[in-house]
């Protein structure tokens, strides 16, 4: 039976308009000529990038906005960034818990008049548990050794959490990653597809 890695569908999100430090006249000096004036120093790890690595945002996954990190409203961090969708670069941290998808977006006015904010996705930590990126979580984009899923009737598996709080008893528990089914121990009773370096998930029953 062919068996491939589930993956949880897509969130998508309208990204919040970027702030970017502009250029402005500067007032004539002395002598009559102009002097230079410094743009504003835009707060270190916080609105330079959207969502930069390091940076938050606020709760939610179909609406979501940059906060600062200290916020109360801030609820989860970013873990890695990157251009362009999920399939086009490379993975998630194991660990990360969820993704945000960044739409493109030029907007037609910011505090400077002038900004954009790239097509990309955030990999996201959860800033409280529960963490289900965590091996036996029961959730995350990607499945990594220690997680638990579920056979369904196509073939195909779903994570679930080992420790059963999920929708679903688990059913396999994959202990191992190889480079190939050839690598997996004699006890393996499930091939789950992980990608990576080490893309053949070995699985045992519960």
């Amino acid at each position: 039976m062919r068996v491939r890695e589930w993956r949880p569908g897509a969130v998508w999100a309208l990204a919040g308009v970027v702030l970017l430090a502009g250029c402005r006249e500067a007032p004539p000096d002395a002598a009559g000529g102009t002097a230079a004036v410094a743009p504003p120093v835009r707060p270190s790890g916080y609105g330079a990038v959207f969502l930069d690595v390091g940076e938050c945002s606020s709760f939610g996954r179909t609406s979501f906005t940059e906060v600062s990190c200290r916020s109360e409203r801030a609820a989860a961090r970013v873990v890695a960034r990157h251009d362009g969708t999920t399939r086009d670069g490379p993975p998630c941290p194991p660990t990360t818990d969820f993704v945000l998808h960044i739409s493109e977006q030029w907007p037609a006015a910011d505090e400077d008049g002038d900004g954009m904010v790239p097509r990309g996705h955030a990999c996201m930590r959860s800033l409280q548990p529960p963490h289900p990126g965590d091996p036996g979580g029961g959730g995350g984009p990607r499945t990594v050794v220690g997680d638990c899923v579920y056979a369904l009737a196509d073939g195909r598996v779903r994570e679930t959490a080992c420790d059963g709080s999920g929708p679903r008893r688990p059913e396999f528990k994959v202990t191992k990653a190889v480079d190939a089914r050839s690598g997996c121990p004699a006890s393996t009773a499930l091939y789950v597809r992980l990608g990576g370096a080490s893309p053949v998930g070995c699985a045992v029953p519960v």
